[in-house]
């Protein structure tokens, strides 16, 4: 062998025993989060406290603020080398008197359905609103009716998810619009009100609740929104087809109340190489008023401060910065992530990744990643690592509310969101039955070992954009 040839094979070996010693270390550690997840976690724990004890969490309410105070003090006793609060203001809505509605048949016979307001909506007058209705499959059908048959009447957006969709957030997205603009829409025709057919696959007595808007109506123009139950909402239709001229009564009590002052929970892993360039973990501490908002987003917020703490407990110093940041708000406005992207701006901080979990404490299946080609590739290069844990799914899209804003500060960032199974997500999704008992342990586990397996993973490989590259800190 000539001089060249052997320098060559030499280069090459040396590159693939360091390249195997490095998978090898790379499946010890990832074993090593797993195992301590699996047998030591806090995450189920601490969800237990944060559900049961301190309850819903909605913007604004006593329970955001217990819920910030706790995981405040939680965060400080794991020890983490910073832990803060960062304010921001929210809106504050409250509910009120449990809402009451009722169809009206023939012979005056009354038939109760299980309603809930949206949030953000206002009230019927004291005494309820009775109306006629008109039932559409969404609002382009609303419109094509037109004023005269919808004027003076109670709109019902009965378009259900999609049952032929395996991605169920996907059959989410195709008829949410109708909760969210709906009333917006209907008011434009002179509706009085509207009721909405709860966002679920389920047919059960449980409504849904969730975020909706005005638009830029004035107050004057606004009309009540309630979201029906899918029973509800199937016996209104049927009822419908027999009696077009029903009349259907609902009664609300809820009421904006403007903005208070609330906060953003933040804990951080100071970097030992890369200090200066962060990574984020986060969940929405808010939920709304229903359930306990264990699955939405309680189960997010535990994972995402297990993530600081399984690093610390198998003894990982990470490279870069790692942030925890409970966010809040993220229900009815997403204040606490653009506040968190705002002041992250105005400071300078760069911010190279993000991870969000807040699709349920679910059996975890993989992420989705909004990244470019390179990193998806590095991701990707990463699954024979994830194949023992029965993760799989690595897929381009979407990755969580709450760090989209920090897309349009920081150029080259890596989003990415945890996808659990999502089968039985849209069964809690927003209802009284998002509560700690619907949540199982394990999965619970098994999600947070794998949020912490791929920080881990990022922290090492992660193919920075050539700007964002910082030269390591001298020690």
């Amino acid at each position: 062998m000539n001089k060249v040839l052997k320098n060559i094979f030499t280069v090459a070996l040396v590159v693939g025993v360091s390249a195997f010693a490095k998978a090898q270390n790379d499946s010890i550690t990832v074993r090593n989060i797993y195992t301590e997840a699996l047998t030591k976690g806090q995450s189920y724990q601490w969800l237990d406290h944060l559900s049961n004890e301190i309850g819903s969490r909605l913007s604004g309410s006593l329970g955001a603020e217990r819920a910030v105070t706790w995981t405040k003090a939680e965060l400080e006793k794991a020890g983490l080398d910073k832990v803060w609060l960062q304010p921001v203001m929210v809106p504050k809505w409250i509910r009120g008197e449990a809402e009451r509605a009722h169809i009206e048949g023939e012979n005056a016979r009354i038939t109760s359905v299980p309603i809930c307001a949206l949030g953000g909506s206002v009230a019927t007058k004291s005494v309820g609103l009775r109306a006629n209705v008109v039932e559409v499959m969404g609002i382009e059908e609303l419109k094509a009716l037109g004023e005269e048959n919808v004027k003076g009447k109670i709109v019902f957006y009965n378009r259900p998810m999609n049952d032929e969709l395996i991605r169920t957030f996907q059959a989410y997205g195709g008829c949410v619009d109708q909760r969210y603009a709906g009333a917006m829409e209907a008011a434009k025709l002179g509706a009085v009100g509207v009721i909405v057919r709860s966002v679920t696959h389920s047919i059960d007595d449980y409504p849904h609740t969730g975020s909706m808007s005005y638009g830029d109506l004035p107050a004057s123009k606004r009309i009540p929104a309630a979201a029906i139950s899918t029973k509800g909402a199937n016996l209104l239709s049927t009822s419908l087809k027999l009696n077009p001229e029903l009349k259907f009564f609902y009664k609300m009590s809820c009421k904006n109340m403007g903005e208070v002052e609330s906060y953003n929970v933040i804990g951080e892993i100071t970097g030992s190489e890369f200090p200066n360039k962060y990574m984020v973990i986060g969940g929405h501490l808010d939920s709304w008023d229903l359930g306990d908002g264990s699955h939405d987003d309680g189960a997010g917020v535990v994972q995402s401060m297990e993530v600081l703490r399984l690093m610390k407990a198998v003894g990982y110093k990470p490279k870069h910065s790692i942030r925890v940041v409970l966010f809040m708000n993220e229900e009815n406005g997403l204040r606490g992530g653009r506040k968190y992207a705002e002041e992250a701006k105005a400071k300078g901080e760069q911010h190279i990744f993000a991870l969000e979990s807040d699709s349920g404490g679910f059996t975890p299946r993989g992420f989705s990643f909004d990244t470019d080609d390179r990193n998806y590739n590095e991701v990707l290069s990463w699954k024979s690592l994830f194949e023992p844990y029965l993760i799989h799914d690595f897929t381009r899209g979407g990755s969580g509310a709450d760090i989209g804003p920090l897309k349009t500060t920081n150029d080259g960032i890596v989003l990415a969101g945890l996808r659990p199974d999502s089968q039985r997500y849209f069964d809690h999704h927003h209802a009284a039955n998002d509560t700690f008992d619907a949540v199982n342990k394990r999965e619970l586990e098994l999600g947070a070992a794998t949020m912490t397996s791929l920080v881990y993973l990022m922290d090492n490989y992660i193919q920075k954009p050539a700007k964002l590259i910082q030269a390591p800190i001298k020690q």
